[in-house]
C-alpha cells in the first residue's frame, strides 16, 4: 500500500504527553478473562445495524465490570472479551446507538467504535513495503555474499550493512543474547516454519488476536497464503538464528513470539491491538515490537468521542504489559510527517471506508501506539546513516533511530552490501529486501534483546534509560535534500545528543552487551 513517494502504509514498513483516565490495578486480580456473551438485548433496542466491533473502557471498582456488562447487553451488544484487569470490553453490536447509549452507564469512562465499516467488509490488502515493495536478491549477489562472508558469519551476513551500522556484528562476538529473553512480534504474524526463525521460536508465547480474543490454536499465529509477510521480515531482523544458514538477526540468541494481530485485509484494529499487549504482558514477553499504526485513524484525535476511546483502551493495554515488565517498541510512521508541528494533513482517514481530508494537531491527535506515553518511538535511517527519506520525524516524539533502509540511489551502502534496503526473512523458507520504519523498530526491540540479556533484572524504565543513554549522537541533518534535487525536504531541530531526527541517538548493540 505505502510505496516510498505515497503518503503511509498501515504496516510501516517504508509507513505528547497523554492524560488519561485510565490506571492500572484499579480492577480486580486474575488474569484478564474472556466473558461469556453478554444476555440477549432487550426488544426494544435496535439491531438492525451493520455490526460494529467496539471497546467499552470502565471505571474502577470490584464490580463496575460486571454491572456494566449487564448494561451493554442492555444496549444491544455482545461481549466478545472482557479484559478486567485493564477495565478494556471488547463488544460487538448492530445498535447503531450502542456507543452512545453505553456512554451513559454508569461506570462507563468511554466508549467508541473501532471501525468505520462493518465487521463482515472486506478490502484487498496491500503490503506495505516502502520503494518499489520487497525486492530480492539475484543469484549472484547471494554467491558474492557468501563468499565474502567471514568466519562465524552466516552465508547473507555480508548483505546486511545494517548490523554493521549499529555493531551488532561486533556485539555478537561477546554475545548472542539469552534464552530467557523473548520478544514479541505483534504484527501480522510470523512464519515459525522459516528455518531461519524456527530454532528460537516460542509457540507457548504466541497467539492470534485478529478477533480482539486470543486463539492459540497451533499455527494460527502465521501468515496465511496471500497474506504479508512483514511479521516474518521483522522478526527475522529482531532474531534470526546464527545458524550458519541464511542471515542472522540483531539478538539471534534470544527468543521469538509471534502475536497476530493483522486481519486477513491487512486492518490493525483497537481490540486486536489491546489483545496483543495483554497477551504479552501475561505470557513473559520482555520486548514488544510494533511496525503499524491502528487503523482506520492514522491519527486519532481526543476531541473525537469514538477515537477517544480507542486511544484510551490501548493506552491502557501499553501501560499495562509496562507494568508487567514489557518494553514497547514502534516505528514512527513512513509519511514524512514532522510528528512536532503545529498542524498535519491527514488525508487518509478512514481507511476502511471513506478517508478525507482535515488537519489535525498532533498534540491532539496520536499516531498509535507510537505515540503513546512510554511507547520507544523510533526513526529511520538508511545506509549512509542519514535519516530515511521517508521516515517521520519530530523533535520531543522520536526517541532513537536504527536502520530502515532506504533507496539505494539515495543512500547506498558499502561493499560487499549492495541494496540500500534491509534483508530479512519472508515466509516460505525465503529472503528479501524491505524498508521502512517497520525495518527500523525491529533493530531497537533487538538492542533491547541484548541489554535485558545483559541485565536481566532490569527494570522497563532502566532499559530504556539505558537503551537512550548508550545511543550513539547524530548531530541534525540540515540542509536535507536526501534526493538531491536542490529542494529542501525537511528541516532537523535540536541539539547532536537529541534532536527531531534522530532523537538520542542511533542504537548500539555493542553497548548494549557491555556491563
Amino acid at each position: 500500500m505505502a510505496h516510498l513517494g505515497s503518503r503511509r502504509g498501515r504496516v510501516l514498513a517504508l509507513p505528547a504527553g497523554l492524560a488519561l483516565t485510565a490506571s492500572l490495578g484499579f480492577l480486580p486480580a486474575g488474569a484478564a478473562s474472556a466473558a461469556e456473551l453478554s444476555d440477549a438485548p432487550a426488544a426494544a433496542v435496535a439491531t438492525d445495524g451493520p455490526k460494529l466491533s467496539y471497546v467499552v473502557n470502565v471505571a474502577g471498582g470490584s464490580k463496575t465490570p460486571d454491572r456494566v456488562r449487564k448494561a451493554i447487553a442492555a444496549a444491544g451488544g455482545e461481549v466478545v472479551v472482557s479484559y478486567d484487569r485493564i477495565g478494556v470490553i471488547v463488544v460487538h453490536s448492530q445498535n447503531p446507538a450502542f456507543a452512545q447509549t453505553i456512554r451513559t452507564a454508569p461506570g462507563v469512562v468511554s466508549a467508541g467504535a473501532t471501525r468505520t465499516a462493518p465487521l463482515s467488509a472486506q478490502s484487498a490488502f496491500a503490503d506495505d513495503s516502502v520503494g518499489e515493495g520487497s525486492q530480492t536478491a539475484t543469484p549472484a549477489e547471494i554467491q558474492a555474499a557468501a563468499a565474502a562472508a567471514t568466519d562465524g558469519q552466516d552465508p547473507m551476513e555480508p548483505l546486511q550493512w545494517d548490523l554493521r551500522a549499529i555493531k551488532a556484528d561486533q556485539a555478537h562476538a561477546k554475545t548472542l543474547g539469552s534464552r530467557n529473553v523473548t520478544v514479541g512480534v505483534i504484527d501480522t504474524g510470523v512464519d515459525d516454519t522459516h528455518p531461519d526463525l524456527a530454532p528460537n521460536f516460542d509457540a507457548a508465547a504466541s497467539a492470534n488476536c485478529v478477533s480482539g480474543k486470543a486463539d492459540t490454536t497451533p499455527g494460527s499465529w502465521r501468515p496465511k497464503p496471500g497474506e504479508s509477510d512483514h511479521g516474518t521480515h521483522v522478526a527475522g531482523t529482531i532474531g534470526a538464528a546464527k545458524n550458519g544458514i541464511g542471515m542472522t538477526g540483531v539478538a539471534p540468541g534470544v527468543k521469538l513470539a509471534g502475536i497476530k494481530v493483522s486481519t486477513p485485509d491487512g486492518y490493525f484494529f483497537t481490540e486486536a491491538v489491546v489483545c496483543g499487549f495483554v497477551w504479552a504482558a501475561e505470557h513473559g514477553v520482555d520486548i514488544t515490537n510494533n511496525s503499524y499504526f491502528t487503523d482506520p485513524w492514522m491519527f486519532a484525535c481526543k476531541s473525537d468521542e469514538d477515537q477517544k476511546a480507542l486511544i484510551e483502551a490501548v493506552t491502557r493495554a501499553t501501560r499495562y504489559a509496562e507494568k508487567k515488565g514489557t518494553v514497547n517498541v514502534a516505528a514512527a510512521g513512513n509519511s514524512r510527517f514532522d510528528l512536532a508541528a503545529d498542524s498535519i494533513l491527514d488525508d487518509g482517514s478512514p481507511n476502511d471506508s471513506t478517508p478525507g481530508d482535515r488537519v489535525i494537531d498532533p498534540k491532539e491527535c496520536f499516531d498509535y501506539p507510537a505515540m503513546l506515553p512510554g511507547v520507544v518511538t523510533v526513526s529511520a535511517t538508511g545506509a549512509k546513516d542519514l535519516k530515511a527519506s521517508y521516515s517521520n520525524y519530530g523533535l520531543g516524539v522520536i526517541d532513537v533511530a536504527a536502520p530502515g533502509g532506504d533507496r539505494t540511489e539515495y543512500q547506498t551502502p558499502d561493499a560487499p552490501a549492495v541494496n540500500g534496503r534491509i534483508w530479512s526473512t519472508t515466509v516460505n523458507g525465503g529472503y528479501n529486501y524491505k524498508a521502512g520504519t517497520s525495518m527500523a523498530s525491529p533493530h531497537v526491540a533487538g538492542v533491547l534483546a541484548l541489554l535485558k540479556s545483559t541485565h536481566p533484572k532490569a527494570s522497563p524504565a532502566a532499559l530504556k534509560a539505558l537503551l537512550y543513554a548508550q545511543a550513539d549522537d547524530r548531530a541534525c541533518t540540515n540542509p536535507y535534500d536526501i534526493n538531491g534535487d536542490g529542494t529542501v525536504d525537511a528541516v532537523c531541530e535540536g541539539e547532536k545528543g537529541y534532536n527531531g531526527f534522530y532523537g538520542a541517538g542511533l542504537v548500539d548493540a555493542l553497548d548494549a552487551v557491555r556491563k
